[in-house]
């Protein structure tokens, strides 16, 4: 379990092309790939092994699973495991949430499990919506998320080896390389799902009905845009190319052909029996394993930030490389998209971004087993040029203590917000050099202190309220 004193530690990493950095959240996972929250402030964690974890507001990770599928799950390292997590949009009053894992024929299965308490779900309310073979081990896909329609979408990889050698990616009677969108709240005959009336080749007799996207290869992360609800989809690469993929919700969105394996990337891959490249979509951003910096192999999708408090980000789209261990940004320029990279944060593996309920962003290495957060650089002390200012007790119960006597001068305003950034209490005016600010009106929580100078520059401090 994390120690709470490592929030205020603030131990963060300057980025290179934008002004923001990363900060710990939490510590001590075991390989994880998946986060997602459940309309609350928890976030949830997929470990590969088979286990969900809870990380809590102040990013304690509880000691009990919330869900532990262990005995189900092949875990034979790679690309295999519990994979992506989902909870459907009424999870509050229905309790249910879906997970996608490779079982122990090292087959996908798409289940539905249900919560028991607060904080457990029930391993034995599993329920089987889909089982998908897998011909190779590698290459699952295994991302999960509900669109703003309400259905479920799916990725799925094009089944492993090298270079597609069944050419699933283009077959559209197969399930892999796929994006799959389901209807989780009905049934169709013989089915634990529906399928959506409006799927793009729903009664064609040559397609599968459930595909929604093909002509991927493998799309281990993708995401919506809580706010234009497009689609972003970041396939991995053969040989050289990453690719990030872009989708905007009307109807030509519906049954895009990506291209794999006919093209990675933009570069022509292997055309035999391809469709005219008209046809097929194209990445909106790629890089290059052998480009410029390190070498880079797999990315990892993220999300494009629209968070309420660290609003300066709002717009970019994260992602990251698992080999080079660094984080790319894409930040839109008329109808283009422009790429930076950061420096490298060796140890990690960048393997799943997050998304809190306010729209924050986080990103775990399934190396390391640390979560970090998104930031935007004003907010973090490092750069602040701000004299080391105490504040005590944290937690706090009635009032917190500052000891402004290295900086009583330069010090203008110690404000409270909540996470959310709704302004609770600004002080001004110091008299003495001890400051105690009550808190003891103030509800049970996480909150942020700010203190700013006569300068303009400021510290960003957490503190906790029992």
């Amino acid at each position: 379990m994390k120690n709470v004193t490592l929030l205020l530690l603030f131990v963060s990493y300057l980025l290179n092309a934008q002004n923001i950095q990363i900060e710990p959240f939490s510590t001590g996972l075991n390989n994880p790939v998946n986060i997602k929250h459940a309309g609350d402030d928890r976030l949830f964690i997929a470990e590969r092994a088979g286990y969900i974890r809870i990380a809590n507001i102040d990013g304690t990770v509880n000691a009990t699973p919330f869900l532990d599928i262990d005995t189900k799950v092949s875990n034979n390292g790679g690309e295999q495991g519990l994979l992506g997590i989902a909870f459907h949009p009424n999870y509050t009053t229905n309790g249910y949430f879906y997970v996608n894992y490779i079982n122990n024929s090292e087959n996908t299965v798409i289940s539905r499990f249900t919560r028991s308490a607060l904080n457990t779900a029930d391993p034995t309310s599993e329920l089987i919506l889909l089982t998908i073979t897998q011909p190779f081990g590698n290459h699952n896909g295994g991302d999960m998320a509900f669109g703003a329609d309400g259905y479920l979408y799916i990725s799925s990889g094009d089944g492993g080896s090298g270079g597609d050698p069944q050419d699933n990616g283009q077959d559209l009677t197969t399930l892999l390389g796929k994006i799959l969108r389901i209807d989780v709240n009905n049934t169709d005959p013989g089915k634990n799902y529906a399928v959506p009336n409006d799927n793009p080749f729903i009664g064609s007799g040559s397609a599968l009905d459930e595909i929604w996207a093909f002509g991927l290869r493998n799309p281990w992360k993708f995401s919506f845009d809580r706010t234009t609800y497009d689609l972003w989809i970041a396939d991995v690469g053969q040989m050289n190319y990453e690719e990030v993929n872009m989708a905007i919700p009307s109807i030509s969105s519906l049954g895009l052909n990506y291209g794999w394996r006919c093209y990675e990337g933009n570069s022509t891959y292997n055309t035999t029996g391809c469709a005219d490249p008209g046809t097929m979509t194209f990445p909106i951003a790629e890089y290059s394993h052998s480009g410029s910096g390190v070498f880079k192999c797999s990315i990892t999708g993220g999300y494009r930030h629209r968070g309420i408090s660290q609003t300066s980000l709002n717009g970019l789209y994260f992602f990251a490389d698992y080999c080079s261990d660094e984080i790319g940004i894409l930040e839109q320029s008329g109808m283009s998209w422009n790429m930076s990279f950061t420096q490298q944060y060796s140890g990690n593996g960048w393997s799943c971004f997050g998304e809190d309920i306010n729209g924050e962003l986080y990103l775990a290495g399934v190396d390391s087993g640390n979560v970090f957060k998104i930031i935007d650089a004003s907010l973090s002390t490092e750069n602040h040029q701000l004299p080391r200012i105490k504040m005590y007790p944290n937690p706090a119960k009635d009032e917190v203590n500052f000891n402004l006597s290295d900086a009583f001068s330069n010090i203008e305003s110690i404000s409270i917000y909540t996470i959310q950034g709704k302004l609770i209490k600004s002080i001004t005016n110091f008299t003495n050099l001890i400051f105690t600010l009550p808190v003891s009106s103030i509800s049970q929580g996480v909150y942020l202190i700010e203190i700013m100078n006569s300068k303009g520059f400021k510290e960003v401090k957490k503190l906790i309220i029992n």
